[in-house]
């Protein structure tokens, strides 16, 4: 899989530096406190989970960075860059993509047409070719759909669809939002295992995942949100290990 963009390098982030950085973010919407003062850190090349029960903040972290929601206080940076000063189409010329809840895929374009939306940023029919062959090699099942529209795939598909389109801007930053809701367990394995593939090619991903389980089997390390705040981060092995961790998410 090719990560860099073609007239994009690649983010250049000082030895020890985390390539995302998140301090102390707060973010109110709908008379709503959502994010309490989150902060945490993402290095190039990991992929990090975000686990927690529903309306923790997850999405709404992601939400932040991807500047579809406004920060009420605290910074947000990758590589170095602020991104507050940024709206969302600038985030992705930067070098990330959200791949959100709920896929949001177009329903009455084909898969190819979903594709090729996603790599609105290519100046060349020939770099876009390419990247589609990419996704198509991470995606086989697409390749044999490319003239369907989307909202005839299964759910499981229509995610791969919802990744693949994030890949065609070839991020530096992948987000990614319950990339297994609401899917049949075989295609979740499938997904998954593309997930690390992805990663092995130098994408850094940043994952929120309500199977807790694959959360942390996937991530080097993860954070546990309560109510809008960090209440634990550390390896993921160890939080899997965590007694509180496994009472919580994991059923004992």
């Amino acid at each position: 899989m090719r990560t860099a963009h073609p007239t994009r390098p690649e983010p250049q982030v000082a030895d020890g530096a985390p390539l995302l950085a998140l301090r102390d973010v707060q973010v109110a919407y709908g008379g709503i406190h959502a994010l309490k003062g989150v902060s945490l850190e993402v290095g190039k090349g990991e992929i990090v989970a975000m686990i927690g029960a529903n309306g923790a903040g997850k999405t709404t972290t992601l939400k932040s960075i991807a500047r579809l929601l406004p920060l009420a206080a605290g910074s947000i940076t990758f590589a170095g860059q602020d991104l507050g000063r940024l709206d969302t189409e600038s985030v992705v010329t930067a070098g990330i993509s959200l791949v959100p809840e709920g896929r949001a895929i177009f329903p009455n374009l084909t898969v190819r047409e979903n594709l090729e939306i996603g790599a609105y940023g290519h100046r060349d029919r020939r770099a876009m070719g390419e990247t589609i062959d990419d996704v198509v090699q991470l995606f086989p099942r697409l390749g044999e759909r490319m003239k369907q529209e989307g909202g005839t795939l299964s759910g499981g598909e229509q995610q791969m669809l919802a990744i693949g389109r994030a890949l065609m801007a070839r991020p530096s930053l992948l987000l990614l939002d319950e990339p297994s809701l609401g899917i049949a367990p075989r295609l979740v394995q499938d997904i998954f295992a593309a997930v690390g593939r992805i990663a092995e090619s130098g994408t850094t991903i940043l994952l929120v995942e309500q199977n807790t389980r694959l959360a942390l089997a996937a991530s080097s390390r993860a954070y546990v949100l309560r109510t809008g705040e960090i209440a634990k981060h550390g390896p993921s092995a160890e939080l899997a290990r965590d007694p509180e961790i496994r009472a919580a998410y994991l059923g004992g």
